[in-house]
């Protein structure tokens, strides 16, 4: 019997190297004593840096949750029916964190928070507030290769890129939103917004407030919604600060009913196994719809009552934000030298948990399949699952996106020491008298021949973690 179209259609988005490298750390994950051969997983944005300030405020106020001596009185209250509002302290614990990750210069209104399961649920909750199937979103490329699964899977709205590159460090501009507005319209197909994220994933950067005003602008003179992504806002570690979406609106004139933002406590926090995000958008008609279709994904009053406690200690918050932006610069620092010295680098960052690495000088050939055949070796022999520029459909090969806040100090060494034995052997086989034979320029680069499977490069379509074949031969071993 076959199953429904819409379970089973290509647009998923899961047939992309970004997928295939998870699964290549699932079948041979590295363990420091176990599996120290093992893959290492850089291909995971989650913030696990700052957990041990949690833990110990747990211990300090067991009263928080429903699963001990101290807060076993509350658990009949918080177990029976809750209204898909939410509970009232967490959305007001919730909006008062908001303001704080935002350094305290734009306040967020609890009555207009709209709960979801994580930033997934909340993107596709608010595509399906905004959008028919057909229409479509414009999305500054490079952008999170998971956006073909939370906004257009299930809800049909199409995503049509916005082409940012290298030349001006990816930065979107006025003329790029016009030429992909414009070859929407050539296509017939209506535009209803563009999404932002900010802080940018995968770039590590912030939108400055002259661009953020150039996008509230371009938005309002379309007349078409703009969703802001800021589920990184409280990852910024360096300067510029982050400027929110929501400060512009102070600032500018324009329509407060086409500006929405998606957030969640998965990165800021580094709770994604919590499930909380969140639509905070100024328009009623799509906060009452919003909270009708929240039904299906709700936050599980549990966790509610556990983080409102929790959101509401102004010490503990402040402290955690404060502490946790000086972890993740010091990581960030650590990684960017590590690669520093083997002449590699990386887009220049302020915020998230990974940095944008330049390895184009390292491709056979400045070409997709060039990239790819890198990426398998990087999978392959250096067993590292670092995601390649083309999943987050950036139009130049060469760039990858590598996670540096989901491991510890040990991990980051072994994976740093992997990359310079690796670029270490590149140049052995550069300098060795048989180059010319393998290489018809000077120019530095990597032999594959003896790493690379055999079979042709494929294509990102046929790289399913999950297809029918038993292995994928993009990441099978040859051991």
């Amino acid at each position: 019997m076959s199953l429904s179209e819409i379970a089973t259609n290509d647009m998923h988005g899961e047939n992309s190297p970004y997928f295939d490298g998870w699964k290549a750390y699932d079948e041979n994950p590295f363990h420091p004593t176990k599996n120290p051969n093992g893959v290492i997983q850089m291909g995971l944005a989650e913030n696990q840096l700052s957990f041990n300030l949690m833990e110990e405020w747990i211990l300090k106020n067991p009263k928080a949750s429903i699963c001990t001596p101290e807060g076993i009185s509350q658990f009949k209250d918080v177990a029976i029916f809750q209204d898909y509002h939410g509970l009232t302290q967490f959305r007001n614990a919730v909006a008062k964190f908001m303001g704080k990750a935002r350094g305290g210069r734009v306040k967020f209104d609890p009555d207009r928070i709209v709960m979801s399961g994580g930033a997934t649920g909340a993107n596709e909750m608010i595509m399906f507030c905004l959008a028919d199937p057909g229409e479509a979103f414009l999305v500054p490329s490079p952008y999170y290769p998971a956006f073909d699964r939370d906004l257009r899977w299930r809800t049909r709205v199409k995503i049509h890129p916005v082409e940012c590159t290298s030349t001006n460090n990816f930065q979107i501009t006025r003329e790029a939103l016009e030429a992909a507005y414009q070859k929407a319209q050539e296509e017939n197909i209506k535009v209803k917004g563009l999404i932002i994220t900010n802080p940018s994933n995968p770039l590590g950067t912030t939108l400055s407030r002259e661009t953020l005003t150039s996008l509230v602008s371009f938005i309002n003179e379309k007349n078409i919604h703009l969703v802001a992504d800021e589920i990184y806002a409280a990852t910024v570690f360096s300067s510029p600060r982050f400027v929110s979406v929501s400060e512009i609106m102070d600032e500018v004139e324009c329509n407060p009913n086409l500006i929405h933002i998606v957030y969640s406590l998965s990165k800021d926090l580094g709770l994604p196994g919590f499930r909380v995000g969140i639509v905070y958008s100024y328009n009623d008609d799509v906060v009452s719809c919003g909270r009708k279709m929240s039904s299906f994904g709700l936050v599980s009053s549990q966790t509610q009552h556990l983080l409102a406690s929790m959101l509401s200690d102004d010490e503990f918050v402040d402290n955690f934000l404060m502490e946790s932006s000086r972890r993740l610069a010091k990581r960030h620092k650590t990684f960017t030298e590590g690669l520093v010295n083997v002449n590699i680098n990386c887009l220049k960052s302020n915020a998230g948990l990974f940095v944008w690495m330049d390895l184009r000088h390292l491709l056979k050939e400045p070409t997709l399949e060039g990239e790819i055949a890198l990426w398998r070796v990087i999978i392959k022999d250096v067993k590292l699952n670092v995601s390649p520029g083309s999943s987050f459909q950036c139009s130049e090969p060469g760039w990858f996106r590598v996670c540096f806040a989901n491991m510890d100090e040990d991990t980051v060494e072994v994976a740093l020491k992997r990359i310079r034995t690796f670029v270490g052997k590149g140049q052995e086989e550069a300098e060795a008298p048989t180059k010319a034979k393998r290489w018809k320029n000077s120019t530095l680069r990597l032999s594959f021949s003896s790493r690379i499977c055999d079979e042709a490069v494929m294509t990102p379509l046929m790289m399913s973690p999950h297809s029918p074949m038993p292995h994928s031969p993009l990441v099978r071993a040859r051991t």
